[in-house]
């Protein structure tokens, strides 16, 4: 189940054949898009809220070192102790310490996409540490050994039968496929765990640089118990997720629940500052938070690649993305899946072992359209597609100095490339040369056409004629040109008129 970046093409293909994992991702993605469509109608300024956010974090981002700061000596000002890790390596080796020095062997954690970017589990556990998801959607996919298939909803790919045999199996329960009693089911075992936890650990949605406070969402309770009840609260988070005031969350607790699951608000946000006072207050002993980096500064350097560090993590763009609602985000070997996670792994883990993902996509711009923080996500895969070919045309240059022959054949074709799109331009920029090209085009592509369509059907005759519009068409059905364009049909009924007046 453990599908890497590497091997996209592959994992959407199989992807691709799973009737169950298609219908399942139909009805979930549809669900969620009707709800959040209905929850921004239900706002006036929904628009120039989006504005507001995307206005709060690019002030974040270009001055982030300022904020991180300030949020560092406000959180220790309260108590709280900070950590900072330059990667997965420091981040998982700073949360095992921690867990070594107070002998701790019991662990429970809320959902949190940070800690599966680091594999946090896989790294306590190879140390003999317990732990275990609360989050019904992490619990359900801890079970069955699998990553996360959504940001927001990591169990999505999954049905309530499948659900079923997995809790009969792993929990001993009657086979069922009542909702509530699943949720009963697994709300009886980890209630146990809550109680017998020695450290909690969390993620973070927000952390406000004015107050040194940490934001978490949630809509089942597991994320307050976790904070709470064990003595020591570890929570992992991204460098970027810094707000600079508190006032700030009136924007982004409209934006992210209404994204996201179309909610209004999420049932639970956790505001914590600090350490409890008194022995009566409720929450930990000691807080730890762990500022982690992992790759975030270099996207941070460039400003196309910044704007990818304005996810808020709703989720939207996976919702809205044809690629996604057809291969879930198991395809993608990413924890970050979708249209965010195209542009947000391969910065992470690097180009050359992603550099599949930025393709996965029709740049049909859905993505930046539901984006709660306007980001131009159709252009940061530009721009890592632009990087690319780029790093391609230095391969070739250096195979060239190895073998003249290769690299004269390499550069015929970047060439030839180049002599195509020349004539496209010039085709596209010339009106007369333009109809021209059309009505050649109509009357040849009978030739190509298969049950209306020009596609994988056309057959050989395809292949043979026009070989780059054959690779094109391999994987997608190409419409053919109409009867007539819409300039021929409105000069037919200008003199259809003129006749009728006549």
């Amino acid at each position: 189940m453990h599908l890497t970046t590497e091997t996209f093409d592959a994992n959407a293909r199989a992807a691709l054949t799973d009737r169950q994992l298609r219908g399942a991702l139909r009805n979930a993605t549809s669900l969620f898009g009707k709800r959040r469509l209905a929850a921004a109608r239900g706002l006036h300024n929904w628009e120039e809220l989006r504005t507001e956010a995307q206005a709060i974090k690019g002030d974040v981002l270009l001055h982030l070192a300022e904020y991180l700061e300030a949020f560092v000596a406000n959180a220790e000002k309260r108590g709280a102790r900070i950590h900072w890790a330059r990667d997965a390596a420091e981040a998982n080796g700073i949360v095992c310490r921690l867990v070594d020095e107070r002998g701790a062997r019991k662990l429970v954690k809320s959902k949190s996409m940070v800690t599966e970017e680091i594999h946090l589990n896989h790294a306590l556990e190879a140390r003999g540490v317990e732990i275990i998801e609360t989050d019904l959607g992490e619990y359900i996919i801890q079970l069955a050994g699998e990553p996360p298939s959504h940001i927001i909803v990591p169990a999505i790919h999954k049905t309530k039968s499948q659900i079923s045999e997995l809790f009969t199996e792993k929990l001993g329960i009657e086979r069922t496929d009542d909702v509530d009693q699943l949720t009963a089911a697994a709300r009886k075992v980890l209630r146990r765990r809550f109680a017998a936890a020695d450290i909690g650990i969390s993620g973070v949605n927000f952390g406000i640089a004015e107050t040194g406070t940490i934001l978490i969402l949630e809509n089942e309770g597991n994320i307050r118990l976790t904070t709470s009840l064990p003595k020591t609260h570890i929570a992992l988070m991204g460098i970027e997720k810094i707000l600079p005031r508190f006032t700030d969350l009136d924007v982004f607790l409209k934006l992210l629940p209404r994204s996201g699951t179309g909610q209004q608000l999420t049932t639970y946000q956790s505001l914590i500052t600090g350490i409890k006072r008194r022995a009566g207050d409720e929450g930990p002993d000691e807080l730890h938070i762990v500022l982690l980096d992992n790759g975030r500064s270099r996207m941070l350097a460039h400003p196309v690649t910044r704007q990818g560090l304005a996810c808020i993590r709703c989720g939207a763009c996976l919702n809205a993305c044809p690629v996604y609602q057809q291969i879930g985000g198991h395809a993608y070997g990413s924890v970050y899946p979708g249209p965010i996670g195209a542009v947000i792994t391969p910065q992470l883990i690097g180009l050359d072992r992603a550099a599949q993902l930025p393709y996965a996509s029709s740049l049909c711009g859905a993505c930046r359209e539901v984006c709660p923080v306007k980001i131009d996500i159709p252009a940061l895969l530009l721009h890592l597609r632009a990087e690319i070919a780029g790093q391609k045309s230095e391969v070739r240059i250096q195979k060239s100095e190895i073998g003249l022959q290769q690299g004269q054949a390499q550069l015929k074709k970047h060439r030839g490339e180049r002599f195509a799109f020349k004539i496209f331009a010039a085709v596209m920029s010339r009106p007369r040369l333009y109809e021209l090209s059309v009505s050649v085009g109509r009357a040849f592509q009978p030739l190509l056409m298969r049950e209306g369509k020009i596609g994988r059907r056309s057959g050989s005759i395809l292949r043979h004629l026009v070989p780059p519009l054959s690779a094109w068409t391999n994987a997608r059905d190409l419409r053919p040109i109409a009867r007539a364009t819409f300039r021929e049909q409105w000069r037919r009924t200008l003199s259809e008129k003129k006749r009728a007046a006549d």
